[in-house]
């Protein structure tokens, strides 16, 4: 299992920068409040039609039916796929990201056919014509027809300006090249309403179902993140397990011994109550960098809310900060040591032992007295030396942060930690009383955006921007 080691964030570490241990105590006000709240999310998890149904994913009967359609069609396209391109944005994409990063080397895309663990994998993730010009361009000329080329559409709607526009290119592509859609298109999307629903059914493209009540951020554990984890080779049958695994952990009415609980008072607590309204997410591993990507939609997007469920206006949320330990020790740590005290941190750990495979021994002979302590040592045992360090300088400036710990990464361990963060969200919105599963935010971008790209019935929204962005005086240039 992983580990939370949150002994940093106490007084008795940080002094009045940090939670006092009595509000840990048996019996407490903060010991009812959590248990109370975790009453409710038994309750809310089996509302029908509720948005909760992400803690279903890894139950049958969502976990057979996903799999069920997922490993048959995974299995026939790898055999005649050598790249893989996923379009999507968001909650589309982040996922997909931090799983391929977590779970295949760096250097996926650049092993040779054969040694690759599943076809070379990209994630469009923006409408840069630079980017997605870039890669079509490279697609072309290592698969000039696109004969062995898959793209995976990720859309629940369809009607998301950059994924349709993208779609919309590989569509044309692939027509030039003789190709049936059909034959290379799996389009994960809404199962029986929606622009690209319809657009599937008459295309004959294959599918795979955004399930009701997962929205974007909470979906990586469902055919939008998993069908191209397995195209890529990951075990998301181990990410599953790994998710029901931290189901019951983050259920205990106890929160000194639920993990989900406990991170969550701790953040908001600290974050209402001692002003630390940064919260940073540093790895030290790179495998887990992009985890940190993922998070930071899952935090900011369902916790940052100017109302509250009764309405009023609270502007409630936290900032999330991603950094890789050890390069943002030499970029950031003066920052967050010396700047201003704003900041919780959250360490991840792996144990030197899940580095067995990859580690590498320092070689000794150099003879130069100044780096000969290093010599016969460990990679592993530096990094994990590099993060103690770093955890005991936050520790020095009253910085408050909190380790969770991997015994190794697979897929398994990721599956915990998925689970893990979004039950961190679904408490951390019932503790500030807002809704984390919407994001009205949102909207006013994308309407803007069809104001602008000329969407009919969008007329009043190009008129408002506009006006807003009227050309003045105030402008420096050549």
């Amino acid at each position: 299992m992983l580990t939370l080691d949150y002994s940093n964030c106490l007084s008795d570490r940080v002094g009045s920068h940090g939670i006092d241990p009595d509000q840990l105590a048996a019996g407490g006000e903060s010991a009812a409040s959590l248990a109370a709240l975790t009453k409710r999310l038994a309750t809310s998890r089996t509302q029908p039609g509720g948005w909760e149904r992400w803690r279903e994913l890894h139950r049958d009967p969502m976990r057979s039916e996903h799999l069920g359609a997922i490993k048959p069609l995974a299995e026939r396209l790898r055999a005649r796929t050598d790249n893989l391109v996923v379009l999507g944005i968001g909650g589309s994409a982040l996922g997909n990201i931090a799983l391929q990063g977590a779970l295949n080397p760096a250097t996926h895309n650049l092993l040779p056919d054969g040694k690759r663990n599943g076809p070379r994998m990209f994630v469009v993730d923006n409408v840069d014509p630079a980017y997605f010009g870039g890669v079509l361009d490279y697609l072309q000329s290592v698969d000039p027809k696109l004969e062995r080329t898959l793209f995976n559409v990720v859309s629940k709607s369809g009607e998301t300006a950059e994924t349709a526009a993208q779609f919309m290119v590989i569509r044309d592509l692939l027509k030039k090249h003789g190709r049936k859609g059909a034959d290379h298109v799996v389009a994960v999307t809404d199962p029986a309403k929606g622009t690209m629903r319809q657009i599937c059914n008459a295309e004959g493209y294959t599918t795979l179902p955004v399930p009701d009540g997962v929205g974007g951020r909470f979906s990586v554990l469902s055919p939008v993140g998993l069908f191209s984890a397995a195209m890529c080779g990951i075990d998301i049958d181990g990410l599953l397990d790994g998710a029901a695994s931290m189901d019951e952990p983050t259920a205990r009415e106890d929160f000194r011994r639920n993990p989900a609980a406990m991170i969550a008072f701790l953040l908001v607590e600290l974050g209402t109550r001692k002003g630390k309204v940064n919260h940073v997410m540093m790895p030290y591993a790179n495998n887990l960098y992009l985890l940190a990507d993922w998070f930071r939609q899952l935090w900011a997007e369902s916790l940052g809310k100017k109302n509250d469920v009764q309405g009023d206006t609270v502007y409630a949320g936290f900032t999330p900060i991603k950094a890789l330990g050890t390069t943002d020790q030499h970029s950031q740590v003066q920052l967050y040591r010396e700047g201003p005290n704003d900041k919780v941190f959250c360490l991840l750990e792996v144990d030197t032992p899940g580095f067995s495979k990859s580690d590498i021994i320092i070689p000794t002979g150099l003879g130069v007295e100044a780096i000969k302590y290093l010599e016969g040592k460990s990679m592993a045992v530096l990094l994990n030396a590099e993060k103690r360090a770093t955890e005991y300088a936050l520790l020095e400036s009253q910085r408050p942060n909190f380790t969770i710990r991997f015994p190794k990464i697979d897929a398994y361990h990721v599956g915990q930690f998925i689970f893990l963060w979004e039950m961190v969200t679904a408490y951390a919105g019932l503790m500030l009383n807002i809704d984390a599963y919407d994001q009205p935010a949102v909207e006013l971008g994308k309407q803007a955006t069809f104001g602008l790209m000329g969407r009919p019935g969008y007329e009043k929204h190009l008129k408002a921007v506009n006006n807003a962005l009227a050309p003045t005086s105030h402008m420096i240039g050549s």
